[in-house]
Parts: C-alpha cells; sequence; structure tokens
C-alpha cells in the first residue's frame, strides 16, 4: 500500500511566533546576503525569492555550489560552531528573508522539540540533494546538468505544471552553474527550446516544461 506523501513544513509560521532575535530582510536581485568569511552569527530563511551559495578559492576562482528557493535555510553552519561564514550567500531574485541571530535559533532547537525534529529532518533532505549535485557534476554531461539546474530553479516537482524560473536569468550565470561556458549553454538553450522544453516570454522571462526531464533521465 503507497504511503501518504507527507505535508511540506510551514516554516513561516513556525518562526513567525518568535520576537526578539528576528528580523525581516529584503534584498534585490544580485545582491549579497552575507560573504564568505564574515562572522558567522546568524540563519537565514527565505521567504520569497531565489538564491545562491558560492565559493572563492585561495587563487580567486569562483563556483557555485548549491542554488537555494523559498523555505530553504542559509547560513546553517553557525549552529553547528562554525565562526566564519564558509560560503558568500547572494539574491539571484528579489528576496524576503527572515533573518534569525545564532543564540535565538539554538534556544528554539533546544527548548521546541518538534522544530529540532523538524529542523534536522530539512538539513538531512538538503544533504541528500547536495549529494545528487556533488554526483551530477562528477559524473553527467554539462547538458543534463544545465537540464537539471533549469529544472531545480523552477522547482519541478512541487507542482505538476511549468514554472517560469527567472524574470531574467543570465547565460553567464548559468554557465557558471553548471561549470562550462557561455557558448556552450547558448547551444544547449537553443537546442531545449527548438524541442519546446523551454520558452522564452516577455521580459526575458524563461518557462521551463517537464519534457526537459527527459534529458535529465536519458543515459
Amino acid at each position: 500500500m503507497p504511503t501518504k506523501k507527507s505535508a511540506p513544513v510551514d516554516w513561516e509560521a513556525l518562526l513567525a511566533g518568535l520576537s526578539r532575535g528576528k528580523t525581516i530582510a529584503e534584498y534585490g536581485a544580485d545582491r549579497c546576503i552575507f560573504r564568505q568569511g564574515e562572522p558567522a552569527d546568524s540563519i537565514f530563511y527565505i521567504r520569497q525569492g531565489k538564491s545562491k551559495l558560492s565559493v572563492i578559492s585561495s587563487q580567486g576562482k569562483e563556483a557555485i555550489v548549491a542554488t537555494l528557493n523559498a523555505g530553504d535555510f542559509l547560513g546553517e553552519g553557525c549552529l553547528a560552531g562554525q565562526p566564519l561564514r564558509m560560503a558568500t550567500a547572494t539574491t539571484i531574485t528579489d528576496c524576503n528573508l527572515f533573518r534569525i541571530e545564532k543564540s535565538l535559533m539554538l534556544r528554539v532547537l533546544h527548548e521546541k522539540h518538534e522544530i529540532s525534529e523538524l529542523f534536522v529532518a530539512h538539513l538531512l533532505s538538503r544533504n541528500v540533494r547536495y549529494e545528487a549535485d556533488l554526483v551530477d557534476q562528477l559524473f553527467n554531461s554539462s547538458e543534463k546538468r544545465l537540464a537539471r539546474i533549469l529544472l531545480l530553479l523552477a522547482h519541478f516537482g512541487k507542482e505538476s505544471r511549468a514554472e517560469p524560473v527567472l524574470p531574467q536569468i543570465s547565460q553567464d550565470s548559468l554557465a557558471q552553474m553548471v561549470g562550462t561556458t557561455r557558448s556552450r549553454v547558448s547551444h544547449f538553450m537553443n537546442k531545449f527550446r527548438k524541442l519546446g522544453f523551454i520558452q522564452y516570454g516577455d521580459n526575458d522571462g524563461l518557462t521551463v516544461h517537464s519534457g526537459l526531464l527527459s534529458v535529465v533521465l536519458h543515459d
């Protein structure tokens, strides 16, 4: 007998009751939320928008390690004793976030066991996704990686419909996420468009259709 799918956690409702130590932060697109090397003194919850985590090597090379959507947390490493930010968080679209001080979040997790259990489950789910991202980077072609990133940005699987990804997303940004050149991204995007997997709309908006999943699943 198939198991019933559990309802998503309404983190905004759970966090809404917190007062001291929680503030609302709003950022426009392409703005820095926190930088690698800064003190890790708070955790962020994305209420609306999309963001990315990137790291910069000592040689100055930058790599995007994750893309995050509404319902995700940023900066959880501070709860595990991380003194400094290990990555830079940057908005991809306009974002509305809760900023929660480290001391407050630690107290909530200690005192409210139901929230603590849900938070641990959320982090484990995120780790599974990060592992899938790593496997994708190591073993899949750049075409498959691009398709998977577009599906993730479109929240594919959350609802059974096509969804606009972004009002604007540059091919340079996509190339950085995929780990390939802009010319390769341009080639694959044109291919996806001709096959009907993506569609450009007004103001360079992009819609991803479920047929793009065939690129990821194809051996």
